[in-house]
C-alpha cells in the first residue's frame, strides 16, 4: 500500500467534474495541497447510469460532504458498455462459482466485468483516491449481503459485487464504505476520520523518509489512535522505535498497515473518555480548581451519555490553545476532519 501511494503522488487528474475544495486541516503532517479524491458509484451523485436510467443520489453525500471532496465517479455497468437503459443483471451460484448474469437473456458478463474491474482499480489506484463510496445491494458495486441467486430461485444475502470484490483484493488499507450503512453516525464519523487520516498518511509517505518524521506522525496521531486501538498503538510505537534496524522499506509498509488497520477499529465511548481525562491532566498546575472542574464534569456527562463528543473536546481545545500546551496542540484527534461536518456533534 505504501508503494502505491508513493507512486501515485504524481498524478493530479481525475475523470470527476467536481471542483476540489481548500484542504481541511493537516495536524501532525505537511499541508497537502491536493484534493481529498475520493471514488464513488456514479448513481450516488445523481447521474443517470441506473439500468432504468435513474439514479440514487445521495443527500449527505452530494450536499454536506462534497464541499471537502474531489468525487471520482465510477459505475461498471456503463463502463463496460452495458448502456442506458439496459437489461437487469443479478449475481448467480453456479456449481459453486458466482456468476454475473443477465435477468432475461442469460448473458453471461463475468469474466469481462472480473476484468474490466482489475484494469479499472489500477488506474483508480494512480489517482490517489483516500477513500471510496459504494452503492450497497448492486451485483456490481455491493460491499456486503448482495442477492445471490440459486438454481432453484431462491435468493440469499450473502454476496459481494463483483467491481467491490476487485476494488476491496486491489486497495486494502482504502476506507471503503457502502453510501447505506453511512446513514449510522458511528459508522459514518468512522469512514470520514480514515479518509482524512489516509490522506495525511500519503501526504507522509510522499516526503523523503527518515526517522524523525515518523516520530513526528506517530506522536501528532498518539491520542487519535488510542481512541480506537491502544494495542495497535503499542505495537506501532514498537515499530517507530526499532525503524533504524528494521530498514525504512519495511518500516513504511508495515506501520502503513498498521495505522490504516487501528482506525478501522471503532473508537468507543470508554477510550474516548480514557482520552480525554488524559488531556485534561496535561493541565494540572495551570487551570484554577473551577475551570478543572469544568472539564471533569463535561468528560462526566460524555460518559453518562448526556453530552456529544463535540462538548468535552471544544473546552479542551479552548484550554489547550489558551494556554498554549505545544504538544496537545498538534494532536491530530482533536480535529481529526473537518468541523463543518458535524460528525462529533452526533457521537
Amino acid at each position: 500500500m505504501a508503494r502505491r501511494i508513493a507512486a501515485g503522488a504524481a498524478a493530479r487528474t481525475s475523470s470527476s467534474s467536481e471542483l476540489p475544495a481548500p484542504a481541511p486541516s493537516t495536524r501532525g503532517a505537511r499541508r497537502d495541497e491536493t484534493p481529498v479524491r475520493i471514488g464513488i458509484s456514479s448513481c450516488l451523485l445523481g447521474r443517470p447510469v441506473r439500468w432504468d436510467g435513474g439514479h440514487k443520489r445521495d443527500a449527505f453525500l452530494t450536499d454536506q460532504l462534497a464541499p471537502f471532496v474531489e468525487w471520482v465517479p465510477v459505475c461498471p455497468e456503463v463502463e463496460l458498455g452495458m448502456g442506458v437503459p439496459r437489461e437487469t443483471i443479478r449475481l448467480t451460484a453456479s456449481d459453486g462459482e458466482l456468476r454475473l448474469v443477465a435477468e432475461r437473456s442469460g448473458t453471461d458478463w463475468t469474466a469481462r466485468m472480473r476484468a474490466w474491474s482489475k484494469r479499472r482499480v489500477s488506474q483508480l489506484e494512480d489517482l490517489e483516491l483516500c477513500g471510496y463510496v459504494l452503492k450497497k445491494d448492486s451485483p456490481t458495486c455491493g460491499m456486503e449481503r448482495v442477492r445471490v441467486w440459486n438454481a432453484r430461485g431462491m435468493a440469499e444475502k450473502r454476496g459481494r459485487g463483483l467491481f467491490a470484490e476487485g476494488l476491496l483484493a486491489g486497495c486494502r488499507s482504502l476506507p471503503v464504505e457502502e453510501e447505506g450503512r453511512l446513514g449510522d453516525p458511528r459508522l459514518r464519523e468512522n469512514w470520514i476520520e480514515r479518509v482524512f487520516a489516509y490522506r495525511r498518511l500519503r501526504s507522509f509517505l510522499a516526503e523523503r523518509w527518515h526517522v524523525g518524521r515518523l516520530v513526528a506522525f506517530h506522536t501528532a496521531h498518539k491520542f487519535q489512535l488510542l481512541s480506537h486501538a491502544p494495542k495497535d498503538y503499542a505495537e506501532l510505537g514498537r515499530l517507530v522505535a526499532e525503524a533504524k534496524q528494521r530498514g525504512p522499506a519495511l518500516v513504511r509498509e508495515r506501520y502503513a498497515q498498521g495505522f490504516m488497520a487501528a482506525l478501522r477499529q471503532f473508537a468507543t465511548p470508554r477510550r474516548h473518555v480514557e482520552v480525554l481525562q488524559h488531556m485534561a491532566g496535561s493541565f494540572r498546575g495551570q487551570l484554577d480548581d473551577p475551570d478543572r472542574r469544568e472539564v471533569a464534569a463535561l468528560i462526566e456527562d460524555y460518559a453518562r451519555g448526556l453530552l456529544p463528543l463535540i462538548v468535552p473536546i471544544t473546552l479542551i481545545r479552548h484550554h489547550v490553545r489558551r494556554l498554549g500546551i505545544a504538544y496537545l496542540e498538534g494532536q491530530v484527534y482533536l480535529e481529526p476532519h473537518p468541523k463543518e461536518l458535524m460528525l462529533r456533534n452526533r457521537v
